[in-house]
């Protein structure tokens, strides 16, 4: 059974710092392109970021880039979202997602074959 759980997030201030580790099993990571998803409060899904399978290339979306950083660890079969300098519409429900096809053609393309992870929530407040 393919499952991925996503932690770290919470309530930080504007400015703030928050890391999320995305820990998969069921699958090997090496195999898999990985990518983040945002669902902000009464909004649609908004892609963050995803990486290829081999780690050699990498998508970020313009309200992110430069701020935060996609990393993974295929021994730990875990990836892992470093976001800084967070500003208030950076809040929502992160989620993490794996899939050998997530990641084609320099963008994120999730699909009914991509696994999903259940998020964390991040509350970017003053």
């Amino acid at each position: 059974q393919v499952q991925l759980v996503e932690s770290g997030g919470g309530l930080v201030q504007p400015g703030g710092s928050l890391n999320l580790s995305c820990v998969v099993s069921g699958i090997s990571l090496a195999s898999n392109a990985i990518g983040w998803f945002r669902l902000p409060p009464g909004k649609e899904r908004e892609v963050v970021s995803c990486m290829s399978v081999n780690g050699d290339s990498s998508y970020y979306s313009d309200a992110v880039k430069g701020r935060f950083t996609l990393s993974r660890d295929n021994a730990k079969n875990t990836a892992y979202l470093q976001m800084n300098t967070l500003l208030l519409e950076d809040t929502g429900v992160y989620k993490c997602a794996a899939d050998p096809k997530l990641f084609m053609f320099g963008r994120c393309l999730p699909g009914i074959q991509t696994s999903w992870g259940r998020g964390t929530q991040v509350t970017v407040s003053s």
